[in-house]
């Protein structure tokens, strides 16, 4: 790398954790500068007015909650495709609030006592490696379980964890300044998911400040990342000899869930509404 090249990075990195200090979104830039670097592919700014819908070109949304009792792990909301539950703010974010709220009914045959929403790009956007990036500020409390995530887009003609699963970022709201980055796949899913945790950077709950959660996928490897730091790179030799299932075009998902298996249930601590506001989600291929 060039001396020129090599000061115009220090600056751009400079910039760019200055913009992060004072809650202002920084510009795409690549991770390398040079003659290879990440070029964005796709991306959503959620720059629509106070209240407005999201992008249908961009996102689809899962609704219910009677799904495979309650999506799998006796979750407790209601997902909705009302701006009440998934709307941008006006000032460039998008916010997905949790309510507590009788809506519909849930898996266990009662209504549910919380709204949500799950914004997903299946059919819409779905690729095979890259880096998937979103800037966010995380909800608080018991039961409160926000996460950005992935599934291959062979789902549900193949079923989960066959399809493969990358989560990007979870949180459960009794662990405010951790954040969790799995794979599930055949042999290795649920509980015994392959994954790792990380500490928030400023030693703060995620709740306080925009953080940048991000994986950079490729055909060997997959890495993830919280605010540029790397903590989990994981390999087919991860596997102990089960089946590498990370090779095919993925589907991104942003939820906020209420309660199951994992959090537990919110209590008498828990407060509503909550709010997992994103400023972007990014997508880039290496060029």
């Amino acid at each position: 790398m060039s001396t020129r090249t090599s000061r115009r990075l220090r600056a751009t990195v400079a910039l760019a954790t200055l913009l992060a200090a004072v809650g202002v979104s920084a510009p795409a830039v690549p991770a390398t500068a040079g003659p290879a670097a990440w070029a964005q592919v796709w991306s959503d700014e959620f720059n629509g007015p106070n209240g407005g819908g999201v992008d249908r070109n961009k996102w689809n949304f899962d609704i219910g909650n009677a799904q495979a009792n309650g999506w799998g792990n006796n979750e407790l909301q209601y997902y909705t495709d009302r701006t009440s539950n998934a709307a941008t703010d006006g000032a460039g974010n998008l916010v997905i609030t949790a309510r507590r709220e009788t809506h519909g009914q849930c898996w266990n045959g009662r209504a549910c006592d919380y709204t949500s929403a799950r914004l997903l790009t299946k059919g819409k956007f779905e690729r095979a490696y890259g880096r998937f990036e979103a800037r966010m500020k995380l909800p608080y409390g018991q039961g409160i379980w926000p996460a950005f995530w992935m599934l291959g887009n062979n789902f549900p003609g193949t079923r989960w964890p066959d399809c493969g699963e990358i989560d990007i970022m979870e949180n459960i709201g009794r662990e405010p300044t951790t954040v969790h980055g799995t794979i599930h796949g055949p042999g290795y899913s649920g509980a015994q998911g392959i994954g790792a945790s990380k500490a928030s950077p400023d030693g703060r709950p995620y709740s306080q400040n925009f953080h940048t959660f991000a994986i950079e996928w490729s055909p060997t490897d997959i890495k993830w990342f919280v605010d540029g730091q790397l903590f989990q790179r994981r390999t087919p030799a991860d596997l102990g000899g089960r089946r590498w299932v990370f090779d095919h075009p993925f589907f991104m998902i942003l939820n906020l869930a209420v309660g199951g298996n994992w959090p537990g249930n919110p209590d008498g601590s828990t407060v509503f509404p909550q709010r997992l506001t994103v400023d972007y989600v990014r997508v880039f291929e290496w060029r």
